[in-house]
């Protein structure tokens, strides 16, 4: 198995922070936020590589920390070749770069967006998914429809296997969504080249598993503890005064952009 981080995004919501910092190298509580990233795939006992797929604009600051990081994985990084939010390739599109450039058809995948932190353990993630036989995806209860709305919103049935994923409905069935960690079979990642040659949207990774489950079984993780998917400000300072406490730091009233340490 290989590990995959998008992180080749541009994160104009988090401007003027991001203008200068990628945001997964944005610091919380003093390490960058990939770190902790990594940290939880480094605990995946398969996990062969560490790949983190960025952008032409920050690529040198991710071989940086690359170098500088310690982890049980290898790290490799690529640079997609896009250099503004107008040209990017989109999650998917940067996911198939990935399986391309690397030599990975006939792998098996885990694929993590570099902007979601959570407690739950990727290792017992990979052994739900290798128990099933299908592909994976991690689902999560948010408790309210309204924020349901905000992402895939996922019916499983007895035995967990998806039947329904519908991308940021406007009426939810249910408050279970899900998140952008996603395990695939080495069958099912060889279909990412198949889903863009068909015309398909490359952007959002959520919609490859929309394409995917009607046609090969896909399960559904449930996990519990916290989950950050961080896409403004306010979620920024929420995961840095999470990572604080858990370090004992002081909090923060506001989100302040300080020197990392890897």
């Amino acid at each position: 198995m290989h590990a995959v981080v998008l992180a080749a995004g541009y994160a104009t919501r988090l401007r003027p922070l991001t203008d200068r910092v990628a945001k997964p190298l944005l610091p919380l509580a003093g390490r960058p936020m990939l770190d902790h990233l990594a940290d939880k795939i480094d605990e995946v006992g398969e996990a062969e590589a560490l790949h983190v797929v960025t952008n032409s604009r920050f690529a040198p600051d991710f071989e940086d920390w690359a170098t500088a990081r310690s982890g049980r994985l290898p790290v490799v990084v690529h640079d997609d070749g896009t250099s503004s939010n107008s040209d990017r390739l989109g999650a998917i599109g940067d996911l198939q770069f990935v399986i391309e450039h690397s030599g990975l058809d006939g792998e098996d995948l885990l694929v993590v967006a570099g902007d979601n932190l959570f407690d739950f353990s990727l290792d017992e993630y990979a052994r739900f998914w290798r128990d099933r036989g299908g592909s994976a995806i991690g689902v999560h209860d948010v408790g309210e429809l309204r924020l349901a709305r905000q992402y895939g919103v996922v019916e499983l049935d007895d035995a967990d296997r998806v039947v329904s994923l519908v991308e940021k409905p406007q009426k939810p069935a249910s408050t279970l969504v899900s998140i952008a960690a996603y395990l695939y079979t080495a069958e099912h990642a060889g279909l990412v080249r198949r889903y863009l040659d068909e015309g398909n949207a490359p952007d959002q990774p959520g919609r490859f598993v929309v394409w995917l489950y009607p046609r090969a079984p896909v399960f559904g993780y449930r996990f519990e503890g916290e989950w950050l998917d961080i896409g403004d400000r306010s979620q920024l300072l929420e995961a840095d005064n999470r990572m604080r406490r858990r370090a004992g730091l002081p909090e923060q009233d506001e989100y302040r952009l300080q020197p990392a340490q890897s």
